[in-house]
């Protein structure tokens, strides 16, 4: 005992406190018991199993005979906590999903309270389709039971221990996820997939790097453009450029930017909830306030750092920019308006990317600009797409290096004027690694965002096709009746795996439906708060538009279509509700802003989504009938299953 105890505890990064290392000695006695009767069974046994994905450690993963057991020991604890329990569960989804050698395994999550008085019901094991038993509450003695019952109720092979420990751990984690393992020293090849499938994060952020380093070397400045399909992994590769070099007393020092002020909001709650939680195991506690103080320079507003170069004529300490969601920049009408009345700049003359390159561009050496660049999600007013972007390169900055995704050529991107006289000049390079073609969002079906491409492109054969590949993994459902909706997506659920209900911002006539997009919600606690909070997204009441979802994601989605985007056999209709009625949008621009925001939403989710399209009524004119049939009718004619 005394030997693995030793090991456990020069290993660990957990304080040196006399209750963790009881609690290790508990754990150690127990599992000493339990397994006395099965010491001639291959297996193995690992303390403090570390889940990168998650920024967790398991307290014990176990092999033995053809089951791996997680188990989640709560020293001193008399009942099953629900978050305990969700935590053993997410434990055990982490390695069932992104670990290759547990993917074909039976997976037993089991939560010990060592304090819980002893059941004498036979435990029932209801495993789910990929093996995952639904995870087994027991108190300190009902180990050997549970031991006893998985290995006569699972068959299979015994697994092999020296191949389990060797095995790949590919995981898909979610931009928060991300950022927590970069932020607390996780390299990107540790927290993302590698598979050959999946263009590789890690080729494209070092191949950054390198364009960074070459541009330093030779003094000189340079423009990069990264593309991707929604939840290609793009703000990843930003945060992890970013996370690179932190040392504001370096010259690589590089700032990550976003507009998105949701996300920047987001992460940084929940890298300060996380600093806050892991120094405080470590011994060496903060207050949340100084956490989110510490946080801050990592992932930083757009609009403070133009704020500030605007109030200083001198360059920013960065040398290198990574600008998220380019494509969200300000055009020059935007942004002249916006200098005018807001920051009392008659006669300003540059559109937001032009000034922002003009910010980096005042280094007498040399700069480095990153855009981040995603397609067909322009959803505000004003938004120039990345065509100004390149349009004040060519403008403006005619000894910058160009860096460019091959993908911007594509139709969605609108850029084939600006690349066109960008062409012409000398500095310009391709380069096809900087293209992230796939999405790593949806982690059990890649063609998620191709599907929901062909479906807004009503794309009727290439729909149906792309569906039924996304079907084989990846759930979609539909419905008319919200309340379907809520109980499938609690259904689908596993542990801590977040669900939530996100409409179009101009869904205005689905308030009879108890959602109304103009109370707004707290983003942070919509996406991070838990399931005893009502104002988190697990309650299934407050509802979130594109504008609060674009950048993050759910696990599970519930999509509630309104009437402002209607099927109809000539192409779709775009309406929006002013005032007592709905009028039809015929701006080309606001037409794309609509579509897109319904692009936005059928691409937030990662294991499945459902979508309601409501009946109508025959009492109110503004839900005719005539508004939703149509809709739902089409949808299901795809081929999306009903609920």
């Amino acid at each position: 005992m005394e030997q693995v105890f030793g090991k456990i505890a020069t290993q660990s990064a957990f304080a040196d406190l006399i209750s963790q290392k009881a609690a290790w000695l508990a754990e150690i006695g127990l599992l000493r018991e339990a397994l006395g009767e099965w010491s001639e069974t291959p297996g193995a046994i690992y303390f403090e199993y570390t889940i990168p994905r998650l920024g967790g450690r398991a307290d014990v993963i176990l092999l033995l005979g053809q089951v791996l057991f997680v188990i989640e020991f709560k020293t001193g604890a008399e009942q099953f906590a629900r978050d305990a329990i969700d935590q053993v569960w997410d434990y055990a989804l982490d390695l069932k999903n992104f670990h290759e050698a547990s993917h074909h395994i039976v997976i037993v999550p089991v939560l010990v309270a060592t304090e819980a008085v002893a059941s004498p019901v036979t435990i029932a094991f209801q495993a789910d389709y990929d093996h995952l038993a639904r995870p087994v509450c027991i108190g300190d003695d009902g180990i050997a039971h549970v031991i006893a019952q998985a290995l006569a109720f699972f068959s299979g092979e015994t697994i092999d221990a020296a191949s389990w420990q060797v095995g790949r751990y590919r995981p898909t984690p979610t931009i928060v996820e991300a950022a927590r393992a970069l932020y607390a020293g996780h390299a990107v090849e540790e927290i993302s997939r590698s598979d050959a499938g999946a263009e590789n994060l890690a080729v494209t952020s070092r191949r950054l790097s390198a364009i960074i380093a070459d541009t330093r070397r030779a003094n000189v400045k340079a423009i990069c453009f990264v593309t991707g399909v929604p939840g290609a992994g793009k703000t990843l590769v930003g945060l992890d450029i970013a996370n690179r070099h932190t040392d504001k007393d370096s010259e690589l020092y590089s700032v990550y930017l976003s507009g998105n002020g949701p996300l920047v909001n987001v992460l940084h709650e929940a890298l300060a909830r996380d600093r806050h939680r892991n120094l405080r195991e470590q011994g060496r506690p903060i207050r949340l306030g100084e956490a989110r103080s510490q946080v801050k320079q990592f992932i930083q507003n757009v609009h403070h750092f133009r704020d500030d170069c605007l109030a200083d004529d001198g360059p920013p300490i960065e040398h290198v920019a990574l600008f998220d969601e380019a494509q969200h920049a300000w055009d020059l009408a935007q942004t002249v308006n916006f200098m005018a009345r807001k920051k009392n700049r008659p006669g300003f003359d540059k559109s937001e990317p032009e000034f922002l390159i003009s910010c980096l561009d005042r280094h007498p050496d040399w700069a480095v600009v990153v855009c981040l660049v995603g397609s067909g999600q322009e959803i505000n007013t004003g938004e120039a797409g990345i065509s100004e972007w390149l349009a004040a390169i060519g403008r403006s900055f005619p000894d910058w290096r160009v860096y460019l995704s091959p993908r911007l050529c594509e139709i969605e991107y609108h850029a084939d004027a600006a690349l066109d006289a960008l062409a012409r000049r000398e500095g310009v390079e391709w380069e096809s690694c900087l293209h992230l073609a796939t999405s790593m969002r949806s982690f059990r079906s890649e063609r998620v965002a191709e599907f929901v491409n062909c479906l807004l492109a009503r794309e009727e054969d290439a729909t149906r096709r792309s569906l039924r590949e996304v079907l084989h993994g990846f759930p979609i459902r539909l419905t008319r009746h919200l309340p379907k909706a809520r109980e499938w997506l609690r259904e689908q659920a596993r542990g801590n795996e977040r669900y939530g209900m996100i409409v179009s911002s101009r869904a205005q006539r689905l308030k009879p439906l108890a959602i109304d997009v103009r109370v707004k919600v707290d983003p942070v606690r919509w996406f991070l708060d838990g399931k005893d909070d009502v104002r988190s997204s697990y309650y299934l009441e407050d509802v979130a538009t594109e504008f609060q979802v674009q950048g993050l994601e759910l696990d599970w989605s519930c999509v509630v279509w309104d009437g402002d985007l209607r099927f109809r056999p000539g192409g779709w209709e775009h309406h929006s509700f002013e005032g007592s009625r709905w009028k039809r949008v015929r701006s080309e621009a606001r037409q794309r802003y609509l579509q897109n925001s319904y692009r936005v939403l059928l691409t937030r989710a990662r294991q499945g989504m459902v979508i309601v399209v409501p009946e109508g009524s025959v009492d109110d004119p503004t839900r005719a009938a005539d508004y939703y049939d149509p809709t739902y009718k089409w949808l299901a004619d795809l081929g999306i299953p009903v609920l």
